[in-house]
């Protein structure tokens, strides 16, 4: 219910009024008592249960290459609530609700109020980020064959802490870094020489942009071996307002990361990207996280979990079965294509068929995904 755009327990009538489709289903004031009966024992046991199901879609071709490196971009997110919503506080943006961090795992346990650079509320993602992988896809120590994992987070991750803790588990770190007066002591001392041009996202220098390694300029004792600060330069925007922090009509980020090789300019791309973790977020608001239906906080903490899980769904559907735009496309666009097709459920043959409207614009992209699920290479 809440993967095809359901925002309340009320919603799952859409299901019950079907029996021919979804089978029995349960009430709504069984579903509330299944809800408010959800305690961390339980909660723990989804996770886990979500954790087979990643391994076993992955296997089947749902997932990424892991041999090549795996990434977890964290992030955090305000859900805006009533103010009657047990632990809604006000936030840092202005607004009033609570807060979520992503990285694979929410951490559900930060009213609104809380800090977005609680270094403690990063190491408990990052640990239940990486108990959520495959275990062929988890950092194991002293395991020179085992998946590359970095993770990336915003200057909100920029913390001693979490650093030691990413490489204390064996993973590599980029991470933003603040614009301090060190910095742009930094900045105003690297030679013209030392910049080298930026690259898009195609591998293409990018018009008015370069990067430079200040590693040597600014002390980072404080931060894990090996550690390097690499600073960026930009050209705004036409219209684009400058900041205190912009100097000579350049618009500088920095970011900090454990990666000892690569060029400056790749090692920049990779931390750009991490901007993909706000499409992610934006995906899963449109899947359940928008809103929290209950008033009590810990069964706003279970119907996170579902919303989660019921985000797999189609990301896993799209990444087996489809391809092209259907693969890549938003959720409302993806249910608006294909979960909403005109059908017709018949019997026939002793056998239950599912017809469906042959002039709709994604009804043979929708067959040929039934054919891909079937012949998926499923684990046995």
């Amino acid at each position: 219910m809440i993967a095809d755009g359901g925002d309340a327990l009320t919603q799952l009538a859409v299901l019950r009024d079907q029996g021919k489709l979804f089978g029995v289903v349960a009430s709504e004031p069984t579903a509330w008592r299944v809800v408010e009966r959800v305690d961390a024992v339980h909660l723990d046991r989804l996770r886990a249960a979500r954790a087979v199901a990643r391994e076993r879609a992955w296997a089947a071709g749902a997932g990424p290459d892991v041999a090549a490196g795996l990434t977890i971009d964290l992030d955090a997110t305000v859900t805006v609530a009533h103010s009657e919503k047990e632990n809604a506080a006000a936030t840092w943006k202005k607004t009033y609700g609570l807060r979520f961090r992503a990285g694979g795992r929410p951490w559900p346990g930060c009213p609104g109020s809380a800090g977005s650079n609680t270094a403690a509320d990063h190491v408990s993602v990052l640990d239940m980020a990486l108990a959520a992988l495959p275990p062929r896809a988890r950092p194991r120590p002293g395991d020179p064959a085992c998946a590359a994992v970095l993770i990336s987070a915003d200057a909100a991750g920029a913390t001693h802490l979490f650093a030691a803790a990413v490489r204390e588990r064996r993973c590599s770190f980029s991470l933003g870094f603040a614009i301090d007066e060190q910095v742009q002591d930094a900045v105003l001392r690297v030679p013209a020489r030392a910049w080298t041009p930026a690259y898009d996202i195609d591998g293409q220098p990018r018009d008015g942009a370069q990067v430079a390694e200040i590693t040597g300029c600014v002390n980072l004792a404080a931060w894990p071996e090996g550690s390097r600060l690499i600073i960026r330069r930009e050209r705004p925007h036409p219209g684009a307002q400058l900041r205190f922090t912009d100097i000579s009509g350049h618009r500088f980020t920095a970011f900090l990361t454990g990666t000892r090789g690569g060029q400056l300019a790749g090692l920049e791309v990779r931390h750009r990207s991490h901007a993909r973790a706000e499409d992610r977020i934006r995906a899963q608001k449109a899947t359940g996280l928008r809103n929290l239906p209950c008033r009590g906080y810990e069964q706003n903490k279970a119907w996170l979990e579902l919303s989660l899980a019921a985000a797999d769904l189609p990301t896993w559907a799209q990444a087996l079965c489809f391809s092209g735009g259907l693969a890549r496309c938003e959720p409302t666009a993806f249910r608006y294509r294909i979960t909403h097709v005109a059908a017709r459920l018949i019997r026939t043959g002793r056998r239950w068929q599912l017809r469906l409207d042959k002039d709709w614009p994604w009804a043979t992209h929708l067959a040929a995904a039934f054919s891909r699920l079937r012949a998926a290479p499923w684990p046995a």
